[in-house]
């Protein structure tokens, strides 16, 4: 029986992870074996909603605090899933909160994992593709292209990744790092992430909602859907160690969008809402050279020939993106404004 921790558990993604490792009802083991969870455990700066069901606990406490994260982790933890950050333009924004935060707390839960001695915990980090960086960057980044990271979000990431192969090399982890594009459509409200326009300008108007686009129509961005990236979590967590060698970090591949293709197809999916007679928000287009400095320094797109070959999956496109959305998530966003 499994012990599993979601850090971040209160997050969208973390949320979508818990609901289908629920769903699925079993992880790969300390045996290398399927065994079914038992408990999973939602840790973040609040108290997680959800989802209902008796195998989740939920925990408050701070990444950025040992003695927390030992409360959080102890030897009966077999698997923990590390999504808690501050993103991008937050950790730039505040110096010392991101490395708090980002690279303090991970380094934590290492420590915590660490000291479990009766089994080898597996560890998926959430990376990003902000370990790349600079003008240089070509159109799409690969397997290939070395890790320059420009921003303080990019430099904590890429730390990440450093002490998990560490780590895992020493064998006090079996740890995985999976690079992110930009995940999109994340319901909700828009928060401190440079990439937060990407959803927002899907989201809100779909929604019936106004939204701003702070960069320009042709500014692309690398996009992963969250079936995708719940589906890479899972995977990555199953994968047999000898998958990915010495070199813990993997790149996922994202689709190239730009701006202006989401926002067409946004108009492509609203005939199908209007008929359901929902209002439809406008997408206004208000430059913030800040942000715009911070998109550009990412890659347009990311192809990993190496994920690829271990499984992991694409989305066919923008509108398969959008039609996600609308599936999963259009409804429960409505109620969440209506109730506001």
């Amino acid at each position: 029986m499994l012990n599993v921790v979601i850090t971040g558990g209160a997050g969208f993604i973390g949320q979508k992870l818990a609901a289908e490792l629920l769903k699925r009802g079993s992880l790969i083991g300390p045996g290398n074996q399927p065994e079914p969870i038992s408990r999973i455990t939602l840790f973040d700066t609040v108290a997680a909603s959800g989802p209902q069901d008796e195998r989740i606990v939920t925990m408050a406490g701070d990444i950025g605090d040992h003695g927390d994260v030992l409360r959080l982790i102890g030897h009966n933890t077999h698997s923990v899933f590390h999504l808690a950050a501050i993103v991008s333009s937050g950790a730039e924004a505040d110096f010392e909160g991101g490395y708090r935060v980002n690279l303090e707390g991970t380094r934590h839960v290492l420590e915590a994992c660490r000291a479990i001695t009766m089994h080898t915990p597996r560890l998926v980090f959430a990376s990003s593709v902000a370990v790349y960086g600079g003008d240089a960057l070509p159109k799409t980044v690969t397997d290939e292209t070395a890790q320059r990271p420009t921003t303080s979000y990019g430099v904590q990431k890429l730390s990440g990744e450093l002490l998990i192969n560490d780590y895992s090399r020493k064998g006090f982890v079996d740890g995985r790092s999976i690079r992110l594009p930009t995940i999109m459509v994340r319901p909700g409200k828009p928060n401190k992430a440079a990439s937060t326009w990407a959803s927002s300008m899907i989201r809100e108007p779909l929604s019936g909602v106004d939204a701003i686009c702070p960069v320009r129509p042709d500014s692309p961005m690398a996009c992963l859907s969250p079936r995708r990236t719940v589906d890479a979590f899972i995977r990555a967590h199953d994968l047999p160690a000898d998958k990915f060698g010495k070199d813990r970090a993997l790149l996922l591949s994202g689709i190239r969008v730009t701006a202006g293709e989401m926002a067409a197809a946004v108009e492509r999916a609203t005939p199908a809402l209007k008929g359901a007679n929902r209002k439809i928000g406008s997408i206004h287009w208000t430059p913030d050279a800040a942000i715009q400095k911070i998109v550009d320094g990412w890659p347009g797109a990311t192809s990993s020939d190496r994920a690829k070959a271990m499984g992991f999956t694409v989305d066919a496109g923008i509108d398969e993106i959008v039609q996600a959305f609308i599936a999963d998530d259009l409804d429960s966003q409505i109620k969440s404004l209506q109730s506001n």
